[in-house]
């Protein structure tokens, strides 16, 4: 028999369960799945915890905040905030806990599809992107250029597609539209047409959100189905660490709260340089500034949704430069997961911000060990998570597909092992050692569970050096630049009507060309 006479029937087994495993899986057979309950692994302990929470009370009551703008000195010490002499506000324990016991809780985040609508509480944990980087970077060729309105849009449509993003906040800075007013308005365009998935943009001046929400509620239906399902939320840097309100920012997230829209209370100070470079008193005092944005949101609005956004980046202390994909990244996120558990509330931190600049050996490792530990601590909502590089500088559309595959493998150590009767595999054990072939390639197990328990990769590689080098020696950011063509080729969503988005390009300076929204020929 000739070698490729025996090799013959493994390679048809080998085509037959790849094709298995292309055919389309619905959700409840799939290995993973959005919203997979974290929680495993646990940085802090109980008394830990209580030990973070007590100083972020310590510092709200007696250091307090800077630079409140009147409407929200008004809005806080009406429900018990304190203005002092040195103009700060100070915020007493029981408006803290007060607080935190009425807070919005279990509320879902709609996208405009609601196969995609997410429920992050708990230990429920979603990946998605966010930015914003300001340049679009070549895998190729390592070169940097401005990002553009276009590149937000195809970032968009490509996260439409990706199984394991479950939901897209803008990438990058629309640098080709130098007006704040139309950049920050074809930034939400773009985002909401370029996918049907929650969607999270921000804003610098009330006004341009007010302009956003006018559109939105015209893509919605009406104001009144907007406000039933909205699938818009505003990332909201309403501090300036260390402990100073954000005045621009503030005026917004007012708007955001009376328009309905749900708030990502974002603070992101930077560790050893607008925090504490000791790891623990980065996170109270990231702690301690979400809970005011907390007050703030709830003395507007009692109840209104609010994601409890502690973001703490981390400085390499030789150089003061963000490192977001430090190990020590990986570490305060965790922790702030762990604090979102802690209170009750739902929390979104950072995760996948590596400092390499091209998508390599660095930035898988990097991104790997971060979503790895993040994921594992049970991040409802996991930011950053796809496409980035150069700590926030850079975004490369093909990693977007290349991080899909890492997001994948992340949700399955997520899941875990289930251990019970079924899966012990005695009877299977007993049938292929006593009674079958002495393997169990082909056994009713392993063909029943093959696509239920196992993740593949798409654009990973998994061939032998045989298969590998006839299929033409690929590597993954190959395979990822064929993936990203495909995508835009074919991916030009459908899910706003024609009409609706003619009467708003009637109205607001629309800057993205229908020609890019439609295929070409």
């Amino acid at each position: 028999m000739s070698v490729v006479q025996a090799e013959s029937p493994r390679r048809g087994g080998r085509e037959a369960r790849r094709a298995l495993r292309a055919a389309p899986l619905a959700l409840n057979e799939r290995p993973v799945w959005p919203g997979m309950n974290g929680g495993r692994f646990k940085l802090f302990t109980q008394e830990e915890m209580q030990k973070i929470h007590h100083a972020a009370l310590d510092v709200l009551e007696q250091v307090g905040f800077a630079d409140a703008i009147p409407s929200g000195i008004e809005a806080m010490t009406r429900v018990g905030a304190k203005l002092g002499s040195n103009g700060r506000l100070t915020f007493p324990r029981a408006l803290v806990e007060d607080t935190v016991a009425m807070a919005a809780r279990r509320f879902p985040l709609h996208a405009q599809d609601p196969k995609f609508d997410l429920e992050p509480w708990g230990t429920k944990v979603y990946f998605g992107t966010a930015g914003a980087a300001v340049h679009i970077v070549d895998p190729l060729t390592g070169e940097y250029r401005e990002s553009t309105t276009k590149d937000l849009y195809d970032i968009a449509r490509i996260v439409d597609e990706m199984e394991h993003i479950h939901f897209f906040q803008r990438a990058v800075v629309c640098r080709d539209l130098p007006d704040p007013l139309e950049m920050d308005f074809n930034t939400c365009y773009a985002s909401v047409m370029g996918t049907s998935k929650h969607v999270g943009a921000s804003w610098v001046d009330p006004a341009h959100l007010k302009a956003s929400l006018e559109m939105l509620h015209m893509i919605a239906g009406g104001e009144d189905k907007w406000r039933a399902r909205p699938f818009v939320s505003q990332s909201n840097c309403f501090v300036v660490p260390p402990l100073k309100f954000a005045q621009d920012a503030c005026r917004c997230l007012e708007v955001a709260v009376e328009g309905g829209m749900p708030v990502l209370l974002l603070s992101a100070a930077q560790a050893g340089a607008t925090s504490p470079a000791a790891l623990a008193g980065t996170i109270v005092q990231a702690v301690a500034e979400c809970l005011a944005g907390l007050i703030y949101v709830n003395a507007l609005k009692p109840g209104a949704p609010a994601i409890f956004g502690t973001w703490p980046f981390v400085s390499d202390l030789r150089t003061g430069a963000m490192s977001g994909g430090s190990p020590e990244q990986a570490l305060l996120s965790s922790g702030c997961a762990q604090m979102f558990q802690f209170y009750d509330l739902t929390g979104g931190t950072a995760s996948g911000m590596t400092d390499s600049k091209i998508p390599d050996a660095q930035a898988g490792y990097e991104k790997a060990y971060n979503h790895a530990l993040v994921g594992n601590a049970g991040a409802n909502l996991i930011y950053e998570s796809a496409g980035m590089h150069a700590s926030l500088l850079g975004y490369c559309l093909e990693s977007i597909v290349i991080d899909n595959d890492i997001l994948g493998a992340t949700q399955r150590t997520i899941r875990g092992i289930e251990v019970n009767d079924e899966t012990l595999s005695l009877d299977t054990i007993k049938q292929t050692c006593l009674q079958g072939p002495g393997h169990y390639l082909g056994s009713e197990q392993t063909l029943r569970l093959m696509q239920r328990d196992y993740v593949y990769p798409i654009v990973g590689d998994r061939t032998s050096p045989k298969e590998w080098v006839e299929r033409g020696s690929t590597n993954i950011v190959d395979k990822a630049i064929k993936q990203v063509k495909l995508i835009l080729e074919r991916n030009y969503p459908r899910h706003v009507p024609e009409a609706v988005d003619d009467a708003i390009r009637a109205k607001f300076p629309v800057r993205l060309p229908r020609e890019a929204m439609r295929p070409k020929g």
